[in-house]
């Protein structure tokens, strides 16, 4: 089930090229000759934007700009209603004692190759470089994939002794702090009748 739209939360601003869509869009519904396809109609604008000269998207930066100064007035003087607060599931907190997961083999062979691909294409982002990493790990020779697949089982192994005397030690814990509440809710209450025999 969704939440309620906050209505009096400020329209999102527009940038340059969304009114020069617009604009494009006005001049196709003027016209009875062409019947808009989504999927042309953006192709075209795109090829149109990239080859626009500066000058010519001047006028759509202007209004972006008049758009941000009416967006940040707007968003300075709004309250979000009470009602409108982000509900999101809250995450269980990681214990920082727990043992790091077990690597997949891919994720082993990132490690060893993310900086040579990083090195050769400086200007790719996270994604980019993933992708990249992805789609050699795809053609990648057997026996240098079987390296991988055992250093994961390996890992794995080691995740699984770290996680079983994790658990030991949070169950010790667990049975310490149960004793000794139970010990001093006892002395607690022996205390008490010491006191009522008096």
């Amino acid at each position: 089930m969704g939440r309620s739209k906050d209505t009096k939360k400020p329209k999102g601003r527009m940038g340059a090229y969304a009114f020069f869509v617009q604009a494009r869009r006005k001049t196709y519904g003027d016209s009875s000759v062409k019947k808009l396809v989504f999927a042309d109609f953006s192709k075209e604008c795109a090829a149109l934007w990239k080859n626009m000269d500066v000058n010519d998207k001047k006028p759509y930066q202007d209004s972006a700009d008049k758009d941000k100064i009416r967006y940040d007035k707007e968003m300075a003087n709004y309250k979000p209603s009470k009602g409108d607060k982000k509900k999101g599931k809250k995450r269980k907190k990681k214990d920082p004692n727990a043992p790091k997961r077990n690597l997949s083999a891919f994720f082993l062979y990132s490690n060893d190759e993310r900086a040579a691909v990083r090195a050769q294409h400086a200007d790719w982002n996270v994604g980019m470089v993933a992708k990249k990493l992805s789609e050699q790990w795809k053609v990648l020779d057997p026996q240098r994939k079987a390296k991988y697949d055992r250093g994961a089982v390996k890992d794995k192994e080691r995740y699984m002794k770290a996680m079983e005397a994790y658990k030991a030690k949070l169950a010790q814990k667990k049975k310490e702090s149960s004793s000794s509440s139970s010990s001093s809710s006892s002395s607690s209450s022996s205390s008490s009748s010491d006191s009522d025999s008096d």
